[in-house]
């Protein structure tokens, strides 16, 4: 393989690095104490998780009455913040498997982030349909398992059942090609803690590279099964959201039953998990002082990638309206009309804004490579997200066929508590994995120091 690369493409290790320097700075965070930034963002993540905790069992205790459900939107922000959730973990596995498919060499520093930020959304996102049953304690009975129920066996013709294994399957994936990419860095910290000084930290870390030498025949083994695993999880990015906005498209609500659902929902998991990486990565990277790695290079890739899904998601919503219109069934002229003028036009309002106008300001190049900017924007695209979510559960509900049963639907502190408690949850988790695990692939890294590396770049220009 020539370590030559076009000059014209910038670095993206930055600075006078070594291989030694790049395991040194990644090792860094989990070796020293954390800094005062670390602790504000802990110290009020773990306020917003105890806080949904408490809401959550007051749930439970009490009964879904406490939520703001009534007869006709019988479901609203739990089913919102659901989708909304497994969305956000859809960028990890894109990441991982599509661009290593593709050998995109800039995947290299922010896969591992995205892949921890994917199984810690699916986390949240199985907490909703839990304690949307209301009896939690049999939350088993979704699982095709043998029982002594007699014939109570779950619907195999159910959407819902779908989703129990098409997450529950890209979990089991996107942990195995989390951890397979973790063993070198494991044995690379097993080797730098001393066994004197952290007898038990050092065991762990052994325990956890399974016996990792470094060798060919363990760097052959990596790369293949790397390669298989891509391969299996690369369908799964389109399966899992296809499956989860096929619960709504077998319905026969309008605005629900569209069967453009399946790329819309997969292009905008794509577009909210792309700007959850990029706001993650930007919190990252002064927290633990990854700037070196972590470029501007970097978050411009991924915007460009949120201008692209961003627009074809406008393309979708325009769709959508345009198959309203051209159907001439009134009944879904009506949902679509209801949207955007109707009691809820704030949602929509905010939908299309987020979502279609605001990513458009990533064409200026000076925008796209300012980080402040970023970060902004990408908040903005999630807030987006989370409405387009609201949009086409609570909308379509709220005034369905029968004008005597229209309702309003007003969320209620408990609900609101819940959702901010797995938002507190979320960074807890990821503020924990950043003090423990390395956060960049230090191995993967190393491949490209010398074709993509300031100082080596210098050197063959």
């Amino acid at each position: 393989m020539s370590h030559k690369e076009s000059h014209i493409r910038e670095p993206l290790i930055l600075g006078d690095k070594s291989y030694h320097d790049i395991t040194v700075d990644i090792a860094r965070p989990i070796e020293t104490k954390a800094n005062k930034y670390w602790w504000i963002l802990f110290g009020l993540s773990s306020v917003l998780f105890l806080w949904g905790i408490g809401c959550i069992l007051y749930t439970i205790g009490k009964g879904i009455g406490v939520w703001g459900l009534n007869k006709t939107v019988g479901w609203a922000w739990d089913i919102t913040n659901f989708v909304w959730w497994i969305g956000i973990g859809h960028a990890g596995t894109a990441i991982s498997a599509v661009l290593l498919l593709f050998r995109q060499k800039w995947r290299m520093a922010i896969n591992r982030s995205a892949e921890a930020m994917t199984i810690f959304a699916v986390f949240q996102a199985g907490i909703f349909p839990l304690i949307h049953m209301g009896r939690v304690w049999v939350g088993y009975w979704v699982f095709p398992i043998p029982n002594n129920f007699g014939s109570l066996w779950v619907n195999f013709n159910s959407p819902l059942l779908w989703d129990v294994f098409a997450i529950s399957t890209y979990l089991t994936v996107s942990i195995v090609f989390w951890y397979l990419g973790l063993i070198p860095d494991f044995a690379m910290l097993r080797d730098r803690i001393s066994k004197k000084a952290k007898p038990f930290t050092q065991k762990m870390y052994s325990l956890l590279s399974f016996g990792w030498s470094g060798g060919a025949k363990d760097w052959q083994r990596f790369e293949s099964v790397s390669l298989i695993l891509a391969g299996l999880a690369t369908p799964l990015v389109f399966s899992v959201h296809s499956i989860v906005s096929t619960d709504f498209a077998t319905a026969v609500l309008p605005g629900w039953h569209t069967t453009i659902f399946p790329p819309y929902f997969v292009l905008g998991a794509l577009f909210s998990g792309f700007a959850m990486v990029s706001t993650l990565l930007l919190v990252m990277r002064k927290v633990i002082n990854l700037e070196a790695y972590v470029t501007v290079k970097h978050i411009e890739y991924m915007n460009i990638i949120i201008i692209l899904t961003g627009s074809l998601v406008g393309v979708a919503y325009i769709t959508e309206l345009f198959m309203a219109w051209y159907s001439g069934v009134e009944f879904e002229q009506y949902a679509f009309l209801n949207r955007a003028t109707g009691p809820y036009w704030w949602s929509y309002a905010g939908m299309m804004t987020c979502n279609v106008i605001t990513p458009q300001i990533f064409w200026i190049k000076k925008i796209r490579t300012n980080l402040m900017a970023t970060f902004i924007i990408t908040i903005f695209v999630n807030i987006g997200m989370w409405f387009e979510r609201f949009v086409i559960i609570v909308t379509s509900l709220h005034r369905d066929f029968l004008p005597s049963s229209w309702t309003m639907y007003v969320p209620t502190f408990v609900e609101v508590g819940i959702f901010l408690g797995t938002v507190g949850f979320f960074f807890v988790l990821f503020l924990m994995y950043s003090r423990t695990f390395p956060v960049i692939a230090q191995a993967e890294l190393k491949t490209i120091l010398k074709s993509s590396g300031e100082k080596y770049k210098k050197q063959h220009e």
